[in-house]
C-alpha cells in the first residue's frame, strides 16, 4: 500500500487559506494559557521549548516559573553554576537538556552579543537546540516562516495527508516536515504553529480523536476514509527490562554520604547515595555486596542496616526496581576523583544540592 499521500490540502492554494482561516479561529476560543504564551521574550520562548521536550505542560509550568525567577536572563543563566541549573531543573528528568541549556546560554552571550539568533540554522548551531526547537523559537519569537514538528503536529499532519507509514523514520519524516512547511502562511507562522500543537493536543489525540470537535475535518483524509484509529503508524513498542538495583543512606555523625554521578551515567552530574545494580540472592549475599559495592565506589567501609525502602521507576527501557538500605560508617576514608566526587553532607544541606530523583525521595523520607 503506498504510504507517499498528497492531498488538496497540500496542493491547493485555496484549500490551504480555508484551512489555516479555520484552524486559527478556533484556535482564538480554544487556546489554553501558558507562562510562555504571554511573553516573546526569544529567552524565555527557548527556556519552556526546552523544558517542554519529553515534560508534560503541567510539570513544566511551575519549574518554568522557577527558573525565570533565578535566571531572568540568558546573561544569568550563563554566569550560573552549573550545579544551580541543575538544582532547579530537577524533577525534569533528562539532565542533559539542562546542561546544554547552560552551555548554549554562553555560546549565546560570547557569540550573540546575548541574544539569540533569528535563523533557524543559527539555531541549530546551539548546544541542544535540533529543528523543532530552531523552529519553534524563529517562529514563536521573531515570527519566522519556520515549520515545526512535534509529537502533536506530527500526528494532525499524519492524519490531515492520510500518511500511513511509519512517521518516526526518515521518509515518514521527511514527508510530514514537507507538510508542515507547505502549510504554512506567509506571515503570522508563529500562531498557526502554535495552533497546529493545541489542535493535536486537545482534539487530535492519540487515542479516540474527537474529530466531532474538530474543526478543520473538511481537509483531513484520514477523516474522509475513516482511518483515524490506524493513522499515524506507530513504530513497534520498545521491550522493556526489568533490573534490580540498590542504594544505600550511610550515615556519620549527623551527615550521609554522596556521590556526584559521572559523566556517562545515568543523571550525569546530580548527587546522589551509593548506587549499583544488585545481582545477590538472599540476606548474607545482598550483605556482601552492599559492602563490597560501597566501598569501591567510596572508599568507605559500612555496617548495613535494614531495608529502608523499595521504590519502583522507570527510566526508558527499564523498569528499575530499587532498594534502599541503610547503614553506617565502619571505617576507611572517603576516596574523591574528579570524575566523580564523593562528600559527606550534613543533613540540613541535602536541599541544596541537585539529586536524582529518587535520592530526593530519599532525602525527604530520611528528613522527616
Amino acid at each position: 500500500m503506498a504510504t507517499d499521500c498528497t492531498t488538496q490540502t497540500l496542493k491547493d492554494a485555496k484549500e490551504r487559506q480555508s484551512f489555516r482561516r479555520k484552524l486559527l479561529a478556533w484556535f482564538d476560543k480554544h487556546k489554553r494559557d501558558m507562562p510562555w504564551r504571554r511573553t516573546r521574550d526569544p529567552y524565555q520562548i527557548w527556556l519552556s521549548e526546552i523544558m517542554l521536550q519529553q515534560t508534560t505542560v503541567a510539570m513544566a509550568g511551575p519549574k518554568f516559573t522557577a527558573f525565570v525567577a533565578a535566571f531572568p536572563t540568558v546573561h544569568a543563566l550563563a554566569a550560573a553554576d552549573e550545579q544551580q541549573v541543575l538544582r532547579l531543573w530537577e524533577g525534569l528528568g533528562y539532565y542533559r537538556r539542562a546542561r546544554g541549556l547552560h552551555a548554549a546560554a554562553k555560546v549565546i552571550v560570547a557569540e550573540h552579543d546575548g541574544q539569540l539568533p533569528r535563523d533557524v540554522k543559527s539555531l541549530m548551531a546551539l548546544p541542544g537546540v535540533g529543528r523543532y526547537t530552531a523552529g519553534a523559537v524563529a517562529s514563536f519569537a521573531y515570527d519566522v516562516s519556520a515549520p515545526i514538528v512535534e509529537t502533536n503536529t506530527q500526528r494532525v499532519l499524519a492524519r490531515l495527508t492520510g500518511y500511513r507509514g511509519e512517521v518516526v523514520g526518515g521518509a515518514g519524516q521527511r514527508h510530514i516536515w514537507e507538510a508542515a512547511e507547505s502549510l504554512l502562511p506567509a506571515t503570522g507562522a508563529g500562531k498557526f504553529n502554535l495552533a497546529l500543537m493545541e489542535l493535536g493536543a486537545l482534539v487530535c489525540k492519540p487515542s479516540d480523536p474527537r474529530c466531532n470537535e474538530c474543526p478543520v475535518t473538511a481537509h483531513c483524509t484520514a477523516f474522509a476514509a475513516g482511518l483515524q484509529s490506524e493513522i499515524p503508524k506507530l513504530a513497534a513498542k520498545v521491550k522493556v527490562t526489568a533490573v534490580r538495583e540498590a542504594t544505600v543512606v550511610v550515615r556519620k555523625s549527623g551527615r550521609v554520604l554522596l556521590r556526584q554521578r559521572a559523566k556517562g551515567e545515568r543523571w550525569e552530574g546530580m548527587w546522589d547515595f551509593p548506587r549499583f545494580p544488585l545481582d545477590g540472592e538472599g540476606p548474607l549475599f545482598v550483605r556482601r555486596e552492599l559492602v563490597d559495592k560501597v566501598r569501591d565506589q567510596t572508599g568507605v567501609d559500612i555496617e548495613p542496616g535494614g531495608l529502608l525502602k523499595t521504590l519502583k521507576h522507570g527510566v526508558t527501557r527499564y523498569r528499575i526496581t530499587l532498594d534502599c538500605y541503610e547503614a553506617r560508617a565502619a571505617g576507611g576514608r572517603v576516596r574523591s576523583t574528579d570524575a566523580s566526587p564523593v562528600r559527606w553532607t550534613p543533613l540540613a544541606e541535602l536541599g541544596d544540592l541537585p539529586l536524582s530523583v529518587t535520592a530526593r525521595k530519599i532525602a525527604t523520607l530520611i528528613a522527616g
